[in-house]
């Protein structure tokens, strides 16, 4: 088995979207989330966890040790009694007072057969319900919010229907009108974090691990095709990796090196060449490497 990582990282991910909508937002009628005050938009960690979670499902197909415990359809309780089943307990509140080490056992026996858990970590409402301390597990790698570089312009685009549901409506009506919303374009930045700290003390997140991690970052569009989403791309990936376990400097001042603006010249991006990234390297804090994997 790899080895627990020993090195936090920070981490930058740049991706776009062209005539897409990268994350609809379902209390506004799924136009893409926009922040009202600056007009830049917002893509959720929940949605960027979601493509790392469809990507390792993907490619390890629930082999052991990767498998998913958010997934689309699959009531959380089903996964949970999995540990149960594997440490014979019938009864937790019994099995609580019968074994002091209970929360430890079922902890790592749900971060070690699911990936997600052992990355983002987990709220389990089995073991919560339970009042047991496992419930809850605090995991290595986190996510803000995806903000886009430049103002966002949505575009609501009229769409037209041909198939018709029912022999009653197509005795009445004909051709339907729809609509949908697209982003013309956008490149949205995201910052990251992995804790040693944390993959050590809770979840035993690994090297291997964390090079999946970073594979399903990269590829995280690529087997997630959608014509809602319309052309997404991560364009960089910026690793940021530190020489000890807590780190060397904070992250604000890695993320600051790294500058993406507009060329000159340029009034409405449409593509990833109309912008310039540069990086300033020889800001890089002693006992940090900086690696672009994309």
């Amino acid at each position: 088995m790899a080895e627990v990582i020993k090195n936090r990282y920070d981490f930058i991910i740049l991706f776009d979207v062209e005539n897409g909508n990268p994350n609809g937002d379902p209390d506004a009628g799924n136009m893409p989330r926009i922040d009202p005050e600056t007009g830049c938009g917002l893509v959720t960690d929940v949605c960027i966890k979601r493509k790392i979670r469809n990507y390792v499902e993907t490619v390890k197909e629930d082999c052991e040790g990767f498998k998913i415990y958010i997934k689309d359809s699959v009531p959380l309780n089903r996964s949970d009694a999995k540990a149960l089943e594997y440490l014979k307990v019938d009864d937790i509140k019994k099995a609580k007072k019968d074994d002091t080490n209970i929360d430890i056992k079922i902890r790592d026996f749900m971060c070690s057969n699911f990936y997600d858990i052992r990355t983002f970590g987990a709220v389990m409402t089995t073991f919560v319900k339970a009042a047991l301390n496992c419930g809850q597990v605090r995991g290595p790698v986190q996510l803000g919010f995806a903000r886009s570089v430049d103002p966002i312009v949505p575009q609501e685009v009229t769409i037209t229907r041909v198939a018709i549901t029912t022999e009653a409506d197509a005795e009445r009506k004909g051709t339907e009108m729809g609509r949908k919303y697209i982003v013309p374009y956008g490149l949205y930045r995201c910052e990251g974090f992995v804790s040693a700290n944390l993959a050590r003390k809770s979840t035993g997140f690994n090297e291997d691990d964390i090079a999946l991690l970073w594979e399903s970052i990269i590829n995280m569009f690529e087997n997630d095709r959608s014509a809602a989403r319309g052309n997404m791309a991560v364009r960089e990936l910026i690793v940021f990796k530190h020489n000890s376990e807590l780190g060397e400097a904070p992250a604000y001042k890695l993320f600051d090196m790294v500058k993406v603006k507009k060329r000159e010249g340029v009034e409405a991006p449409r593509s990833f060449a109309d912008y310039d990234l540069a990086i300033d390297q020889d800001a890089l804090p002693a006992g940090v490497t900086m690696k672009r994997l994309v």
